[in-house]
């Protein structure tokens, strides 16, 4: 039976629709019969009745009241109430029953609304009047129905369940007697008025968070809202980054009575701790990590332990910061540590999830220091197959610090780096000479030639299962003393970097099969999983579908290892070519998220069966979970813990991992916007990277900033988007703007606020276009 909150909607739905009709009787008359009417069914809810069947049920003789029954319920089966079907040759009508509420979450940008309900992929539309001006990510209740005037889903927003959020950043703007918060986002399409006793000491311009005090009505739509901080005058690049965090809800600084109870922590170690540890001290190690690192949580040590008939076995150890020795569970800096999550890296800072004192220092691996680590130590043979391995406390001592650029720079001139790496920006040594005694040159050369050899065995290794490689270059910025952007560099990934992360990826992989793969019949203790699902069908026809225009196929059936390898094929083949970086945007987006779970489905995009994170319990929580876990279940032979509390946990840290990447894309995009603003009206070159509706992104090559070119501005023609073909076609002419084509533009406005580039197509495909 119907709840009474969705009779009402119902009610309303259908006196909104009468509303606009010719009655031939009063309307109140009519709306005492309809809601008689619907009562009657709700009272009846098995059974059919014919029109004929209603007459009599209300005494209806009349001609004119017979009509106004019958407009009731093509109204009543139009806004979803009844089903009309046939008795014998007369039309019959009966009881929706299936007709409830729904529950989920709004999507909402700017005044454009869309209701996702709980388990279905498809939003479905909602009227702004109908919305209960709900906002995005709230999670609201809904009556669904089907418009068949418009053959499509409606739904009309029946309740809030919970606001998604409830603080906001903007711009104050101070009048007289109020003030308002002029937010700039797209998912809030109203200022926030703020009362003048809630205005406090901010002025005009600048930045502050506000909390919503009294939420949208139907009689107001603005919210009502009081100033929680004021950060600081607009464009200060700390207030803007600031900013930023507030916005997705992330802290900007650590609480001070944290860091004391952290400075408290001594780094001391105990000979008893070290006894009853695996002693690495003696063993060549050293960390390798960008040249402003400051935490290190990760190192390699590497020996050769015995011979094996004509072959080499080498011991190598991926040691990480044991964190959970000196962070006990439940304490206030693991409780701090686990609302965070995840350190959060913008360009020009991070916000690390731990004290300082503990990231930067205690468990930092600082070289020529005695540290405690957790440890997978594992026996390879030159081939790097895995011939056995232990997980293991132990404890290191870190012989050198390196940065990539230096393991690089070894590389090369040792003759030992992949070709393509040679080809990228930057400086390249040259190729030197061994040492007399047949040596390499450089410090710990020998070392790192090995790794880089195994690192590259792994890699071939795990390409050949299946395993999807996005060759990514990352953008960076040089910044001012100021934090003002002034250039940009490429920080390509070369061998250095995938040294480490093949070692990396092979530890976390052996951590999870050592609890999750168990005999069988044997069910596995719960564990927190990284897992990464298939990709989703319908995406993946799509981007075959956009390939295929190129010339590349991809595979959208078949055994996941197949797919995967047409991918790779396909992502290997378009290397170097224009539409790359494109293609591989949008290959990405096909690609599910990866995520925290203890149900573990596996790894999709490195095919990894097994797989978790154990490497980084500096700056991720679920690492030390892991950490947790493999010393309840290995040396204390613990008893599984609570699958749901992990559960919760995983998806935490998925939602605040999401959260900061959020939050890291957007500090990129203003400082693009801001190092722009400075090259207003120059021209560049660029691609197109993106077609909507309403305009056009474009890639600029050097720059690696994107902006849009409105559709409006294109004067040579009139163009419409195309979404089954993915491009814009020009209503005259009939000429193709497709993602990918070469372009060159003038830089018309930056909107640091909104943080939008806006640019002027000047030239594409070598046509230059009207201006």
């Amino acid at each position: 039976m119907r709840s009474e909150m969705f009779l009402l909607f119902l009610l309303r739905k259908y006196i909104f629709l009468m509303k606009n009709k010719t009655n031939l009787q009063s309307r109140a008359s009519k709306r005492e019969l309809a809601h008689a009417l619907m009562d009657y069914f709700v009272a009846n809810p098995n059974q059919e009745f014919t029109p004929t069947d209603l007459y009599k049920q209300f005494k209806i003789k009349s001609h004119p009241s017979r009509k106004v029954l019958a407009d009731i319920l093509d109204d009543l089966v139009m806004c979803g109430y009844l089903a009309e079907g046939n008795r014998g040759r007369r039309a019959s009508y009966r009881l929706l029953q299936q007709q409830t509420l729904t529950e989920g979450t709004i999507e909402r940008r700017g005044f454009q609304v869309a209701f996702k309900p709980d388990g279905e992929e498809e939003s479905v539309y909602v009227s702004d009047r109908h919305s209960c001006n709900a906002l995005d990510g709230d999670r609201v209740s809904a009556a669904v129905i089907f418009n068949r005037k418009r053959n499509r889903r409606e739904a009309e927003i029946v309740n809030i369940v919970h606001h998604a959020k409830d603080t906001f950043v903007g711009v104050i703007n101070v009048e007289k007697h109020f003030a308002f918060l002029d937010v700039n986002d797209r998912y809030l399409p109203w200022d926030i008025f703020i009362p003048k006793t809630e205005i406090g000491n901010a002025h005009s311009g600048d930045k502050a968070i506000v909390k919503i005090i009294e939420w949208p009505s139907k009689e107001n739509r603005s919210p009502v809202g009081k100033i929680v901080e004021v950060l600081g005058a607009s464009g200060d690049n700390n207030v803007e980054m600031h900013a930023i965090l507030a916005e997705f809800g992330l802290p900007y600084s650590y609480p001070e009575n944290l860091e004391k109870l952290a400075n408290k922590i001594t780094p001391h170690i105990t000979d008893r701790e070290v006894e009853r540890r695996i002693d690495f001290r003696d063993v060549t190690t050293f960390t390798i990590d960008p040249r402003d690192a400051k935490d290190f949580d990760d190192a390699l040590s590497i020996r050769e332990v015995k011979s094996q008939g004509a072959g080499v076995v080498w011991e190598v150890g991926v040691h990480i910061a044991d964190v959970t020795f000196y962070l006990k569970e439940g304490s206030p800096i693991d409780q701090e540590a686990y609302k965070r999550a995840t350190s959060v890296y913008l360009v020009d800072r991070t916000i690390p999830m731990l004290p300082e004192r503990l990231c930067n220092y205690i468990c930092s691996l600082r070289p020529d220091e005695d540290k405690l680590t957790y440890s997978v130590i594992f026996q390879l043979n030159d081939r790097a197959e895995v011939l056995d391995h232990q997980i293991a406390r132990t404890v290191i001592r870190s012989n050198r610090r390196f940065n990539y650029e230096e393991v690089q720079a070894i590389l090369e001139q040792n003759g030992e780096a992949s070709p393509e790496d040679l080809t990228k920006p930057g400086e390249h040594p040259k190729r030197v000479e061994p040492n007399a005694d047949g040596s390499p040159v450089g410090e710990y050369a020998a070392e790192l030639i090995t790794l880089n050899r195994l690192a590259k065995h792994l890699k071939a290794e795990r390409m050949k299962g299946g395993s999807i490689e996005f060759q990514r270059d990352e953008v960076h910025f040089e910044i001012d003393e100021q934090g003002h952007p002034i250039g940009t560099y490429i920080k390509a990934s070369t061998d250095s970097h995938k040294l480490i992360e093949e070692f990396m990826l092979l530890a976390n992989k052996y951590v999870a099969q050592k609890i999750g793969m168990v005999p069988k019949g044997t069910k596995a203790k719960t564990f927190p999983y990284r897992i990464h699902d298939v990709p989703d069908l319908e995406k993946l026809q799509r981007l075959s579908t956009f390939v295929s225009r190129f010339g590349y196929n991809i595979k959208t059936e078949g055994s996941k290892t197949d797919i995967s390898r047409s991918i790779n094929k396909m992502l290997h083949t378009i290397s170097g070519q224009r539409e790359q970086g494109v293609v591989e945007d949008l290959a990405l987006r096909s690609m599910m998220k990866a995520r925290y779970s203890t149900h573990n489905i596996g790894h999709y995009g490195l095919m990894f069966r097994y797989y978790t994170h154990f490497t980084s319990p500096i700056r991720r929580y679920p690492d030390q979970m892991v950490h947790r876990l493999l010393t309840r279940y290995l040396e204390q032979d613990g008893r599984s813990v609570n699958q749901l509390r992990c559960e919760e946990q995983c998806e935490h840290s998925s939602e605040m991992e999401q959260l900061a990447a959020n939050a890291e894309r957007a500090s990129i995009k203003y400082k693009q916007v801001e190092y722009m603003a400075d090259r207003l009206g120059q021209e560049f070159t660029g691609k197109v990277s993106g077609i909507t509706d309403f305009g056009i992104y474009v890639l600029l090559d050097e720059s690696h900033c994107e902006g849009l070119v409105m559709m409006h501005t294109l004067l040579d023609d009139y163009y419409a988007y195309d979404p089954d073909r993915l491009c814009a076609t020009g209503r005259t002419t009939h000429r193709r703007i497709n993602i990918g084509d070469p372009v060159t533009i003038r830089v018309e406005a930056a909107n640091l606020e909104k943080r939008q580039l806006d640019f002027r197509m000047l030239e594409i495909n070598g046509r230059k276009l009207v201006n």
